[in-house]
């Protein structure tokens, strides 16, 4: 039995998914744990809360919607394109908050037209929420992971990197301490004297020779889940990493794109600009991220009063391009957030390749505000 009581706006949400023909699902409240510890990112792992099968699998509690409509539609065989919607409870550790709580949402499967897609995902949670909140005025923010991607690939950062800086898109905080280490890079911690002469000499078999005797002779090699030569070729790529340095201007052109910050009616010529001045090649990039725009305007958004902010990243690991999130403006909380996620059904197990973009919308922090408009306005 739930702890926590369905919102009384739960049928005016449902009608509005209805008029946007998205169908609801359910999805079962126990789930595998695997799909959101591998594809979820770090700030959604540490918050899960996890049990286990009596044949040790892997189970947690439904934190988020997103990975078991994907995994049900995979599983149920539906054609696409489809639209999903979605009501019900979610389980994560909160700081400060309900660790259970009602999230809706949207869920759009197989839309090639993934510019039209994105605006309309933008659009219904815009719109949805205008619905709930008439009275509260609301500041959309977006971001665009493939933008920031191809900014680090242009920049010549070697894979290594490249995988760091995308995982922690979105976080400034870790971003700004990334790239103090690329200015100033320190000595790989922890190499013996021998390890890191023979990673200097680039003498490969002797390095594997090496740990393999050493493995061996402390009993190490029987229970290793990785051979000598998968270390050693781990600690080579680490140690390069670990002396990685970015150029001075390379660094500063990093650090620029990081800082725009405008209405999202101006991002395109910014954008280009930037790339012009910078002489990095962003076309492949720019022109969804200008499709997009294109199709909002054509469904009727007011671009200028949406922004664009270039380090404007959500905390979940599978968000491929588009991520947006709408808040009162100043405010900390998201009242809805979302983004699209090309790359997941394939991870999950989808034979072919489904474009997908959604949002979620957080219904106890919706509420809150609608119970403070009705406060405000008094009795009838």
């Amino acid at each position: 039995m739930s702890l926590v009581d369905l919102p009384d706006f739960a049928p005016a949400l449902l009608a509005e998914f209805a008029v946007r023909s998205a169908e609801r699902v359910n999805t079962p409240v126990i789930q595998p744990a695997d799909p959101f510890l591998d594809m979820a990112g770090e700030d959604l792992r540490r918050r899960i809360f996890l049990t286990a099968s009596e044949t040790g699998a892997n189970l947690c509690l439904r934190p988020e919607f997103t990975i078991p409509v994907c995994l049900r539609h995979i599983e149920t065989a539906t054609g696409t394109p489809k639209r999903y919607a979605y009501l019900g409870e979610v389980f994560r550790q909160r700081r400060g908050g309900a660790e259970e709580f009602y999230q809706a949402g949207i869920e759009d499967l197989g839309e090639r037209d993934t510019a039209t897609a994105d605006a309309r995902a933008i659009l219904d949670a815009s719109q949805i929420l205008g619905q709930l909140l008439p009275e509260r005025r609301l500041q959309v923010t977006l971001g665009d992971q493939a933008v920031f991607e191809a900014v680090i690939q242009a920049l010549g950062l070697p894979l290594g990197w490249r995988k760091r800086l995308i995982q922690a898109f979105g976080d400034r905080a870790q971003l700004d301490q990334l790239l103090d280490r690329l200015a100033r890079p320190q000595p790989m911690p922890g190499l013996d004297p021998e390890t890191e002469a023979l990673l200097s000499s680039g003498d490969e078999a002797e390095l594997v020779a090496r740990l393999a005797a050493r493995m061996e002779a402390t009993g190490y090699s029987t229970n290793a889940s990785r051979s000598p030569l998968e270390i050693a070729r781990r600690l080579k790529e680490k140690r390069d990493l670990a002396e990685t340095r970015l150029d001075g201007t390379a660094l500063l052109l990093l650090r620029e794109f990081l800082t725009l910050e405008l209405p999202l009616c101006e991002a395109p010529a910014a954008l280009a600009g930037f790339a012009d001045a910078a002489g990095l090649r962003l076309a492949s990039a720019l022109a969804p991220f200008a499709a997009r725009l294109a199709a909002l305007e054509t469904l009727g958004a007011d671009l200028s009063v949406m922004t664009y902010r270039a380090a404007f990243g959500r905390p979940l690991d599978y968000y491929t391009g588009l991520v947006f999130e709408i808040a009162e403006p100043g405010a900390t909380e998201v009242l809805a957030g979302g983004g699209r996620f090309d790359r997941l059904m394939t991870l999950l197990g989808a034979r072919d390749h489904i474009p997908a973009v959604g949002f979620a919308l957080w219904l106890d922090r919706i509420g809150a505000l609608r119970d403070g408009a009705d406060s405000m306005r008094g009795p009838a």
